[in-house]
C-alpha cells in the first residue's frame, strides 16, 4: 500500500513538473485539445436550455437554474461552491400579447411583445391613432398637442453598415429603454418600439425599459414590434396617418424576491488572496430559453474551471466562476458581488465575462492601463493559431464592470457578432442555434486567457496612470 502511494505521489510530481516545464504554447494547445475533444459546456447548455428554459429573475426557472449549476459545480471537485443571496425584481409577462392595426375596417395582425418592466394595458387593451418618430428630438418637436392620446411608434433601425453590431445596437437601444419615459411626458397612451434586430423577421425582441421618475399616472404600456411588422406599419401610416392601432398585454411587476449568485472557486496555491473571476449571467429573458444570452456564457465560464483541472493546471491565484443573477433587468447580482468583495477587501486582479453569445470567438476587449494592455498584446501571438485576432481596448461586461479598480484588468470575450442580434431577447434564442464547436472554442479561449493572467499576474499601476476604457 505504501509503495502504491509513493508511486502515485511520484506520478503527480512528474505531471506537475512536465506541466511547469511546458511552454505557454503547449499549455494552450492542451487546453484547446481538452475542450474540443472532451468539452462539457454543450451538455450543460442542453440541460439549462431544454430542461429548464428561460430564466427571468425571480422566476421558478431561475431558481431551478441556481440549483442545477450549483450541483454541477460541486461535481467538479472545486475547493468551494456556495450561493450568494441577492434580492432581485420579479416581473411576469402574463398572457401572450396581441396587436393589430385597422385599415378600411380590416384588422392586420402584427407581432409584438411587452418590454421588460412595462405595465399592462387595460383588460380591454388600447386602441388609438399612431404617430411615428425616429428619435427623441422628433418627439420633442411634435410636442404635447400632437402626441397626447396617441401611441408613439419608435421606428429607428439598427445601423446596418456598422460592422460592430454592438455599436449598431447601442445607437438605437435608447428608444427601447427610455421610449415610454419620454413619450409619457407628452401624454401618449402607449409605445411601440421597433425590435433591436438587424434581420427582417417576425420575431419581436424584448428587453428592459424604465419609467424613470414618471408618476404612476404618467406610466404607459410599452411593447416591441418585429422588424417585418414595423416596416408594414410604417408603410400603412404613410398611406393613412389616421389608422388605429390596438394592442393588449397583461404583464405585472411584483415585489422583489430573493435569489442567488452561484459561485465556485479553485483556491490558489501561491497567492490565494488574489482573485481571478470568470462569469456570465444566469438569468435570461422569458421568450426563448436564453441559450446565447447568456446560457453560453454561463456554461463556458463553468467549463473554464473544469478545463483548468482537466489540463493539470494548478492555479497560483484563486480562480472563481461567478454566475450572476439579474443582469437583464437590474444588475443586482453584479452589484452585490462587488459590494461583498469590497467589504471583505478582496483583491480582484482580473475579471473576464462572456455575454455576447456562443459564436466563434474572435478575441477580447480590455479595460486596462497601458502597461497591462501591452502585456496582453504580448500574448496575442499565442492565440494566432486559433484565429483569435481581436485584442482591443474597450468595454468588458456589465457584470464584471462593478469590480473595476485602478489596479486590475477587466475583459470581455468577443465572439463574431453578426448573427447575435438575430436571437437577442427573442423567442428564437434557443439551444439549436448554438454550435457545439463554436461554444467549446470560446470556453477554451477564456481558459487560455485565465491561465495567462494567473501565471503572470498584473503589473503595478503608476500613481499617475488612469485606466482607459
Amino acid at each position: 500500500m505504501k509503495v502504491k502511494l509513493l508511486l502515485l505521489s511520484f506520478i503527480t510530481i512528474l505531471c506537475n513538473f512536465n506541466l511547469n516545464s511546458q511552454s505557454d504554447e503547449d499549455v494552450l494547445k492542451t487546453i484547446y485539445t481538452v475542450s474540443l475533444t472532451n468539452g462539457q459546456s454543450y451538455n450543460w447548455l442542453d440541460y439549462l436550455s431544454n430542461e429548464i428554459g428561460g430564466r427571468l429573475s425571480g422566476s421558478k426557472n431561475a431558481e431551478l437554474a441556481v440549483q442545477y449549476t450549483k450541483a454541477e459545480l460541486e461535481k467538479l471537485g472545486l475547493d468551494q461552491v456556495w450561493l450568494q443571496p441577492v434580492m432581485v425584481p420579479k416581473w411576469e409577462r402574463g398572457e401572450k400579447e396581441m396587436a393589430y392595426f385597422e385599415v378600411s375596417g380590416i384588422a392586420n395582425q402584427v407581432n409584438i411583445c411587452a418590454l421588460g418592466g412595462s405595465i399592462a394595458t387595460t383588460e380591454d387593451g388600447i386602441s388609438a391613432s399612431v404617430i411615428e418618430v425616429k428619435n427623441f428630438e422628433e418627439l420633442a418637436a411634435l410636442g404635447k398637442n400632437k402626441i397626447k392620446g396617441k401611441i408613439v411608434f419608435y421606428n429607428r433601425a439598427m445601423q446596418a453598415d456598422l460592422i460592430s453590431t454592438f455599436n449598431a445596437y447601442g445607437g438605437c437601444v435608447d428608444q427601447r429603454y427610455a421610449g415610454a419615459l419620454e413619450a409619457g411626458k407628452y401624454g401618449a397612451v402607449g409605445v411601440i418600439v421597433r425590435s433591436m434586430n438587424l434581420r427582417q423577421d417576425d420575431y419581436p425582441h424584448t428587453g428592459s425599459m424604465s419609467y424613470g421618475e414618471l408618476t404612476l399616472e404618467q406610466r404607459i404600456p410599452s411593447a416591441a414590434i418585429s422588424t417585418n411588422d414595423a416596416d408594414v406599419l410604417s408603410k400603412a401610416l404613410k398611406q393613412n396617418e389616421n389608422l388605429l392601432f390596438y394592442f393588449k398585454q397583461s404583464c405585472k411587476q411584483f415585489d422583489d424576491v430573493q435569489s442567488y449568485n452561484v459561485i465556485g472557486e479553485i483556491t490558489g496555491n501561491e497567492f490565494p488572496n488574489e482573485y481571478i473571476v470568470v462569469g456570465g449571467h444566469l438569468d435570461s429573458w422569458d421568450l426563448g430559453d436564453g441559450a446565447h444570452d447568456d446560457g453560453a456564457g454561463v456554461v463556458q465560464s463553468m467549463d473554464v474551471l473544469r478545463l483548468l483541472k482537466e489540463s493539470g493546471i494548478k492555479p497560483k491565484r484563486s480562480i472563481r466562476v461567478v454566475l450572476f443573477m439579474n443582469e437583464e433587468n437590474g444588475l443586482r447580482g453584479a452589484t452585490e458581488y462587488a459590494k461583498v468583495a469590497k467589504e471583505k477587501n478582496e483583491n480582484h486582479i482580473f475579471a473576464l465575462e462572456s455575454d455576447s453569445g456562443g459564436f466563434t470567438p474572435r478575441g477580447f476587449s480590455f479595460a486596462a492601463n497601458d502597461t497591462n494592455f501591452n502585456q496582453v498584446l504580448g500574448w496575442k501571438a499565442l492565440f494566432k493559431p486559433y484565429l483569435i485576432h481581436y485584442f482591443e481596448k474597450g468595454g468588458s461586461g456589465a457584470d464584471v464592470g462593478p469590480l473595476k479598480s485602478e489596479t486590475n484588468v477587466l475583459a470581455g470575450l468577443r465572439p463574431d457578432s453578426q448573427r447575435y442580434f438575430d436571437h437577442h431577447h427573442a423567442s428564437n434564442d434557443t439551444f439549436e442555434h448554438v454550435n457545439k464547436r463554436e461554444l467549446e472554442l470560446g470556453a477554451a479561449t477564456m481558459t487560455a486567457l485565465v491561465f495567462l493572467f494567473d501565471k503572470y499576474g498584473v503589473n503595478p499601476v503608476p500613481k499617475s496612470t488612469k485606466i482607459k476604457n
